[in-house]
Parts: C-alpha cells; structure tokens; sequence
C-alpha cells in the first residue's frame, strides 16, 4: 500500500516537530513517531536551551565554550553559525508559548542558569522538565494542524532511493541517488507500508541503546544513522559517545539520572557491599584530586575503572551522611524516585553506574541538513554538523535541533517537488518471507551487542578490547542480517539490526582513532595529537 506526501519526518522529537511546524503552512507532511509521540529523547531533556540572550554574554563567549568542550574537533563556522541563531529559534518557541521559566529581573524575563562549561548564564528553561513542557508545546501544534498526518508506532525500515528504479540502474553515471521516500512498518497492524515523498528528513534522534546502560528512551537505537549509512551516507566521529556517570542501577529504574547535584552538595561515591574488604570505602581520591567534583568525563572513568579492575555491577553514590530533611528539600524528585525503588537515599546509598548519554557523531550533514543523497535530510542527534566535536557542551543539542531543522524547513521549501512515481516504485515485498520461528536469535543478538559494547567500547578502551568487540560484532552482523532477509520483520528485528549496524561503526571509528581526545580515551595511546580530525567514514571504503 503506497501512500504520498510532500515531506516524510522520520523521527518525532524537537528536531523533527521543528521542521514539520516551518514546513506544514505550504506542504503535505507525515510525522512518524517510533512510539508514542512523546515517547523519544527529547521529552526527557531536564536541562535546557544554551543560547545568548543577555547582553553581559556574547556569541564569542558562548563559540569559545563550545570549542574548548569540543576538545578541538569542534566545526567553527558550523559553530559560529548555529550559536548565532539561538536568540531567534527561542524567539519561535517563546510565541509557540512554550512556558519557560520567568525572571521578571532578567532581560529577556525569563531565568537563566549556568551549567558546566559555560562562562556564563545563558541556559533558558522550564523549570527541570523543558524537554517536556518544549515537546508538549509542540505536540499541541502537530496535533492540530490539518497539514500535518502524524502516524504514531510506525518506523523506518529502509530508505527508497532512485536505484530501486528499472531494476536498480536508474541514477545517472556518476550521479548520487535520489532519496524517493522509506519502507515503513506499522506495529499496530504488523505491516509494512510504502510512503513516498520529495524530501525525507531522518530525524530518530541518538543510539544509546547500544549500551547496556544508557539515560535515553527505548526508542534511541540508531535508527536513522543506520538507515542513511545503507543508502550511500558518510557518518562522522562515531567513537564520541558520551556518558553520565551516575545512574541508577536497578532492574526497574529504566534510564534514571541521579542529578550532579547530588554530589554537589556533597555525595560521596563509595565501593558496595560486594567490593569485600574495601566495601564501603571512598575511591575518588586514588583518581584525582578534586573527588567527586572532577568533570563528568573523569568521574565516569574512575567508576568505570573500578568496576571493570573489581567485578563490580555498579559502585555506591552515598549523601546518607547529610540530614534527612535537608536531602527532601534539595532533592524532592531523586528522593521520590528513589523510594519508589526502596531505597531510601536518606538512611542508605544509591546504586549507579556510568550511562550512555548522547552521540557526538552522526550523518554528515551542511547546514540546511542535506545529506549526500539528494531528497535526503538529517537532523537532530542523528546527524553530524561539526558542532559537538569530541565532547558536547551542555545544553547545546536542543539549540542543534532547532536551528538546523528550521534550516532544513527553509531549505526544502524552496525546493521544486520530485516527479510522481508511485506506479514505478514497488511495493515492500514479503511473499517469500516467514514468521519468526526463533526469535531468541534477536533477544539474543540485542543484548550481546550491548554487552559487548559496554564492556569492550565503553568509556575507557584499548584496542585489544576493540579489536575483540570488532570480531563478534561482524559475526552478529551477519546473523542478524541473515534472520532479516528470511523473516517478516518486526520492531525488535528492526532495532536489533540497527543496533547492530551501529555499534559496527563506533566501533570501527575508535579503531581508526590513535589518540586519546575528549570523550573517546585508549589506554593504547593516552596523548592528544597536535592536530584535530574529524573520523569520516563512507560505505564505499567499508569499516572493517
């Protein structure tokens, strides 16, 4: 069943709402959303905006930020220009009437607060939950608008491009594919449709779940950067995967952050119970002199050291020490959510270990979102503008998402539409195909891969440890994609191969990197080359 439109946004986050509002007023577009639509990251940012919006703070300040963050892998023209947006892209969300925390002193009369690496208060925000009040906002929008068809529980399977044409030979010598739409299943109806347009934009957000623990949704499993690498893509600077070193372990407390703040305000981090004789004992003082208050990147590689020298699960984030009342009135939220869990933080340690938290890399993108396929777009955590570099400044992935997907909006407005061809492209063709008849194969698969990422690709690397996560992950590659080609697919089937497909790429960008910079640090080579280089792969050369 083929359907048509003038725009197809695979993904339904801050990226993907922001180019579907600036495009619905003239063009016909489909919003796909993998869940519910407020089911992604973006709904779970606690965070803020990073932009300049007083007139103590300049774009200087906020570029130069940015670049010692980037550990100097950071684009400065690509950085330059997406700072240089941010008073306008809050400017659309404030007349969206997003509810941003007010500040009657303040210039703009919204608070502004300060987050790590900033020089200067330029974080606006909804209380701790502006990706939610944001995406809420937005939501209402979408919801509303008669352009705009929203199909919630449907995700991409594969990008439809020109070479599916007269049996694959239809892009001219030397001439890229053109993207024509994706093959997309739908979950409730266990089917998979053909939607074609004129611009595809993959906007399905980062790959946490390629980790075993990660602070993002369910729903970020690479989707997208998998999609755009099968179809022709470069990706960039896949091995920057940043971590959050503290999150709750627990079996139930899915993604959960225990706040910074906590050991601001004075938690310890300490060995379990299942570290015997030292059970209990502080151990930031054998990694560096400013103990839990070190920068994120070196207190989550103390605990990981820790936990993979012992054999640990998890250490132990202790602020017990401090008055009970003192620790309800500073953390109501991690308090509640903690109980819920029983553990009481009051009278007892919380359990945490180090989680996946955001993808510096992606697809390659220009600053109108195009990709190297003409037709195809990318936005969001799923591409790469150059702005993140080797470590991403806090605070500035929102603000990504909302200058590159207005961009994008803009850009493919001003493009003429494709030529129909539905009665050309065919439909998604399962005849041959069976029902799942060992789908443990994929469970399986699933949780290999993120084992091995976890323990092999994770914040402290060697490349022996590479090399080994290399090995198997090839040998799941091929078993994965051997299950896909013979069975009717399914969402675990689809992620899992996804998955898969990026940890590939992580892991053979950390390969390909001899240095230690920023977010990506090996044991092999602990010195930082004098020059900084983005890590460019192509389907062309491979990854292996």
């Amino acid at each position: 069943m083929k359907h048509e439109y003038d725009v197809l946004i695979i993904g339904s986050g801050l990226s993907g709402l922001t180019v579907a509002l600036h495009l619905a007023a003239d063009k016909k577009v489909a919003v796909l959303s993998k869940k519910a639509l407020l089911d992604g990251a973006s709904n779970w940012a606690q965070g803020g905006i990073a932009a300049v919006l007083d007139s103590q703070d300049s774009h200087d300040e906020h570029i130069a930020d940015t670049l010692v963050a980037g550990a100097g892998l950071c684009d400065t023209d690509a950085t330059r220009h997406i700072v240089e947006q941010g008073r306008s892209a809050i400017d659309w969300l404030i007349e969206l009437g997003v509810p941003f925390t007010p500040d009657q002193g303040a210039e703009l009369g919204f608070h502004l607060t300060r987050e790590g690496g900033h020089s200067q208060r330029r974080i606006i925000h909804a209380a701790d939950a502006t990706g939610h009040l944001v995406q809420l906002t937005l939501e209402q929008q979408v919801r509303a608008h008669r352009n705009i068809t929203l199909l919630e529980y449907h995700s991409g399977v594969e990008l439809i491009t020109s070479r599916i044409l007269d049996g694959g030979t239809a892009a001219a010598p030397g001439q890229p594919a053109r993207c024509l739409g994706a093959y997309v299943y739908d979950e409730r109806a266990d089917r998979v449709h053909t939607i074609l347009a004129s611009h595809v934009v993959l906007a399905t957000g980062g790959a946490g779940k390629v980790y075993l623990h990660t602070s993002n949704p369910d729903t970020s499993t690479g989707d997208g950067i998998a999609m755009a690498w099968r179809a022709g893509c470069r990706v960039a600077n896949m091995e920057f995967m940043q971590f959050h070193p503290t999150c709750m372990y627990h079996p139930q407390a899915k993604s959960f952050l225990i706040s910074e703040a906590v050991r601001g305000e004075g938690g310890v981090l300490r060995l379990p119970a299942t570290a015997g004789a030292q059970a209990g004992e502080r151990f930031m003082q054998w990694h560096d002199e400013r103990l839990e208050l070190a920068p994120r990147d070196v207190v989550a590689r103390a605990i990981d050291f820790e936990i993979k020298k012992r054999g640990l699960t998890h250490v132990d984030l202790d602020i017990s020490h401090r008055p009970a009342e003192f620790i309800r009135e500073h953390f109501p939220t991690i308090h509640a959510r903690c109980l819920e869990f029983g553990i009481d933080m009051t009278r007892e340690p919380i359990p945490v270990v180090p989680a996946m938290h955001f993808t510096c890399g992606g697809v390659v993108i220009d600053m109108n979102g195009r990709t190297d396929i003409p037709g195809l777009y990318a936005v969001g955590e799923t591409a790469y503008t150059g702005l993140h570099g080797a470590n991403r400044l806090a605070s500035n992935s929102l603000l990504e998402c909302l200058v590159i997907g207005r961009n994008a909006a803009h850009d493919i407005d001003a493009q003429p539409a494709a030529e129909p061809l539905a009665g050309r492209v065919p439909d998604w063709d399962d005849s041959r195909a069976r029902d799942s008849s060992e789908a443990v194969l994929v469970t399986h698969a699933w949780d290999e891969v993120r084992r091995l990422m976890s323990n092999y690709v994770g914040i402290v690397r060697t490349q022996k440890r590479l090399g080994r996560a290399r090995q198997r992950i090839s040998m799941l590659e091929q078993e994965i994609e051997t299950y896909y080609q013979e069975h009717r697919v399914t969402s675990d089937l689809l992620e899992c191969r996804n998955l898969i497909q990026v940890a590939a790429l992580v892991v053979a960008a950390a390969l390909s990197r001899k240095e230690s910079r920023g977010l990506h640090y090996c044991q092999d080579f602990p010195w930082t080359l004098p020059r900084a280089l983005p890590t460019v792969m192509t389907p062309e050369d491979g990854f292996r």
